[in-house]
């Protein structure tokens, strides 16, 4: 099953429901950054919810950034997700490894940690970013972007995300958000019902593996809700937008100096982007060509010719 994100409303239009399959993207995530089962899990969850709240967004150049800062042994996790379908991410200690929970399931929660801030930006592409911070409720991700959306945003929601995680890598990961828009939200009766379907699932990952479709899914929550599918469904994928090019600019940042003793200690320069995990090489000539740049004199316009006319 392809990853895709789809939308429907319920209810009148007074229930937003946004659904998102993200097993590809995961997979791509936990290869490239050769994530442990609890680390897949956590990071798994977190595109998932970046590609959920950026989908309410305008602008196509619309992104969202959510940083998870815990106590827990798997450090910060962080997520760049965008309207255009696009996710990246990763976490500080991607090996870490935890027993499962008394549940049976992956501890995010504990490898997270349940102290620490939720801290989530939005950026539309022009003017300011609009930022929040929540303090974390559990660690597991899903309950601490729900409590936000509802602290932050004043918006009742319910969101399940899911990954599941074996041997053979990503078997399922995804996730449903479904929020009560302003005017619904004063009908109590319309919000607990809600809360009561979402309570209902066993989970998001194992309807997935049941072989369930999202309007399927849909369908077995709101069916009887007035439930409309929009037909268009969005391709999500795991991508970065770095570059040799950026990198060899990031380097021209250093110096002079840095740069010559990049080329006499180690003959070169290597980075890591920290988001996919590509590892560029920038050779000797690389930064002798970086070097010459900056030394490069300034040459300043007159600021008569700055408004020369063409007549």
């Amino acid at each position: 099953m392809a990853d895709r994100l789809i939308r429907a409303t319920a209810a009148e239009g007074g229930i937003r429901v946004v659904g998102v399959i993200t097993t590809r993207l995961t997979e791509e995530a936990r290869q490239r950054h050769q994530l442990s089962w609890v680390a897949s899990a956590a990071l798994g969850r977190t595109m998932a919810a970046g590609l959920l709240l950026a989908s309410s967004m305008k602008t196509p150049e619309s992104r969202v950034n959510i940083r998870v800062q815990g106590n827990g042994p798997l450090g910060g996790v962080l997520v760049d997700a965008g309207l255009d379908g696009t996710v990246r991410g990763y976490v500080d200690n991607p090996t870490i490894e935890l027993s499962p929970n008394k549940i049976d399931k992956l501890d995010v929660g504990k490898a997270v940690g349940n102290q620490g801030f939720l801290y989530i930006v939005k950026d539309v592409g022009y003017g300011y970013p609009y930022s929040s911070t929540v303090e974390l409720v559990s660690g597991e991700i899903g309950d601490d972007i729900a409590n936000y959306l509802v602290t932050s945003e004043q918006t009742p929601s319910a969101l399940v995300l899911g990954v599941y995680v074996d041997k053979e890598g990503i078997q399922a990961a995804g996730g449903l958000l479904l929020q009560v828009m302003p005017k619904a939200a004063i009908d109590e009766e319309l919000v607990q019902t809600l809360e009561s379907r979402i309570a209902s699932l066993s989970g998001f990952t194992p309807l997935l593996r049941a072989g369930k479709t999202l309007p399927e899914i849909f369908q077995q929550l709101l069916g009887d809700m007035g439930l409309n599918i929009f037909p268009e469904s969005q391709i999500v994928r795991f991508h970065c937008g770095c570059s040799f090019e950026k990198v060899l600019g990031a380097l021209k940042m250093f110096g002079v100096d840095e740069l010559k003793d990049m080329i006499e200690k180690d003959n070169g320069a290597q980075a890591v982007c920290e988001f996919c995990g590509e590892v560029y090489q920038a050779s000797k000539q690389d930064l002798i060509q970086l070097i010459e740049d900056l030394q490069q004199p300034f040459t300043e316009i007159p600021v008569g010719q700055l408004h020369k006319s063409s007549s």
